[in-house]
Order: structure tokens, then sequence, then C-alpha cells
């Protein structure tokens, strides 16, 4: 890229101010997967691979903070907030806010391409690649697809029967988050190292469960969250609009007044402390709140009871389990 231009700078310096931060869940999930099907502790396909997922989670949060008219992330700027910042300090012509989010478009298509780079470079470093490849493109379709489901329920949703709400979000969950968070991961990671299909399927009824608990956590964080701990405003999911288990539990269960001024609340960028603290109010009154928090009990169990039956090496039972309690404890 220097060689390019010097102006290509910043895009590069973007990246890797976002993809130096992070808990390293996926590229974490494909080492342990790796090992956990004979790989050798010491070995360039699974840093390969989790490079690719690194960088490709890069990209989806770029774009998603696009999306979700986000102006922060891990208590940072964004990455289109800092892309209009330098437009700002810089004196340039034209609309700052429409040159950050195009210069952060192209930063995460930028992210896509060197994940691919990443990736092909893997077969190189491992004989089972086919079978980790035809995963990775899998993982890569479904998080298009779930993020598009996301966006369309949060405008589609208020028409749409509230009956199946919860279903239509579960289903948002899945394929947005908890394929590509956990199941995909953990997956890549065992068949680069010649897993079974048995060995994959016992990884799948760890992971997704999992993963499914992993983005509930999110999605009650992200409107009962610390600011100082998870370097997001409070609120966010529903200043955005976000139309998440949690919320759609709310809407479920709330009598016909409280309902209506959830649905009016959501997706309103302008809302105010006392604003959020009232949406909050209506969604714990209904209970939705505590029915989340027993959701992801539910999933949390049946994950580790997949993995107490995993036919893995005890250090490798032993990460993953850390990794899960690190998952769905976390607060930020």
């Amino acid at each position: 890229m220097a060689e390019v231009s010097p102006d290509i700078s910043p895009l590069i310096g973007a990246i890797t101010g976002l993809a130096s931060g992070g808990k390293r869940l996926r590229a974490l999930l494909n080492y342990w997967g790796w090992r956990g099907a004979g790989g050798e502790p010491l070995a360039a396909a699974p840093v390969l691979a989790g490079v690719a997922l690194e960088l490709f989670q890069s990209a989806a949060l770029i774009h998603d903070d696009i999306i979700d008219r986000s102006d922060t992330r891990r208590g940072a700027p964004s990455v289109h907030e800092r892309f209009s910042a330098l437009h700002r300090t810089s004196g340039w012509d034209l609309d700052g806010e429409r040159f950050g989010h195009a210069a952060a478009i192209l930063t995460g298509d930028l992210c896509l391409s060197f994940s691919e780079e990443a990736f092909t470079a893997v077969g190189a470093a491992a004989a089972a690649g086919t079978r980790a490849r035809q995963i990775f493109n899998a993982m890569r379709a479904e998080v298009m697809a779930g993020q598009y489901l996301d966006i369309l329920e949060e405008v589609a949703g208020p028409s749409r029967p509230r009956g199946t709400a919860v279903s239509r979000a579960q289903n948002v969950i899945r394929f947005k988050s908890a394929k590509y968070s956990t199941e995909r991961p953990l997956g890549i990671g065992g068949a680069l190292a010649g897993a079974s299909d048995d060995l994959l399927a016992a990884y799948a009824a760890f992971s997704l469960p999992l993963g499914e608990a992993f983005q509930l956590r999110d999605d009650v964080l992200g409107v009962f969250g610390d600011p100082r701990t998870t370097g997001k405003p409070a609120g966010d999911d529903l200043r955005e609009g976000k139309r998440t288990v949690l919320v759609a539990l709310a809407l479920d269960a709330a009598d016909p007044p409280r309902a209506a001024e959830l649905e009016q609340g959501l997706g309103h960028p302008d809302l105010g402390p006392d604003d959020v603290d009232r949406l909050r109010g209506i969604i714990r009154s209904t209970g939705a709140l505590d029915a989340t928090e027993r959701m992801i009990e539910e999933l949390s169990g049946r994950a580790f009871d997949a993995l107490s039956g995993l036919r893995v090496d005890r250090d490798v039972r032993d990460a993953l389990e850390a990794l899960g309690l690190a998952a769905v404890q976390r607060t930020a």
C-alpha cells in the first residue's frame, strides 16, 4: 500500500488500530479446534487462519458501525468517525460525514481482501484445507445474510406479527453472530487438522449454543451495560433500534401502553439518559431481562454439557471451558 501512495496510510492505520484490540475469541477457538483434532502446537496453519478470522471480524465491525451509526468502538472513535475527524482537521472540501463513511467502507473492504489473502495462505500450510475453506466461505455468506436480516427487522419489525418476533430475533443471532463468533472458527481449526465429521459435529454441539449465549449477553450489555466497560454509550442498542431477543421479549410481554412507548422510543438517536432509563424500566418490568438471563443460562448449560463429553485432550477442554466462561460472563 505504501507503494500506491502515502495517502493510503490512514486506511492501514485504521485497520491496525482496530485489529490491535478485542478478545481474540475467534482466533483462539480456531487454534483450540486445531489442537483438539490433533494439530501440532507450533504450526503455521491455525495462526494464518486466526489472522484471517481477525481481519474478517475487523471488516464486520467497520461496516456494522456504519450501518448502526455508532460513533465509538472499544472506547475509541469508530473507523468512519476517525475519517470524518481527519476531514475536519485537514480542512478539506465537501461533506466530511460522507467522506468518513466512504473511506470506512473501503477500509472494511480492504480488511476483507487481506482476510482472503491470509486464508488463501493457509492452504500451503495445511493438508486439509478444502473442508476448512468450505466452512470459511459459508461463514462469510452467513454473516452477510444475518446482517441483512438484522437491518430488515429494524424497519419491517413493527409491521410484522409480534408473536414471531422472538424467533426472528433468534434467527438473526444465529447467523449474524453465533455461527461466525464460535461455531465456524472452532470448526475451521478442526477441519484444518483433519477432524472427522463426528468431531466437527461435537464441536458444533458445544460452540453454537455458546455463540447464541454470547450474543444474548451482548444484547443485554447493549441496553444495560456500563459505558466505562463496554466502550459504547449507555443504551446504544435502543438508539439504534435493535430488535434483539431482549426487546422482542419485552414487546411480547408488555401491555399495549408500555409496548407502544417502547416501540416509539426504539431507533431514536437523540434519546437522552432519562429516555434510556425509562425504556430500560419498561424492559425490566415485563420480565424480559430475567427471561433473557434464563436463556443465557440454558444455552450455556447446553454448551458446557456438550463440552464435558467432547473427546479431546484435557488441556484443550480446559481452554475451551475458559473461553466459554469468558464469553457468557463478560461485562464488555
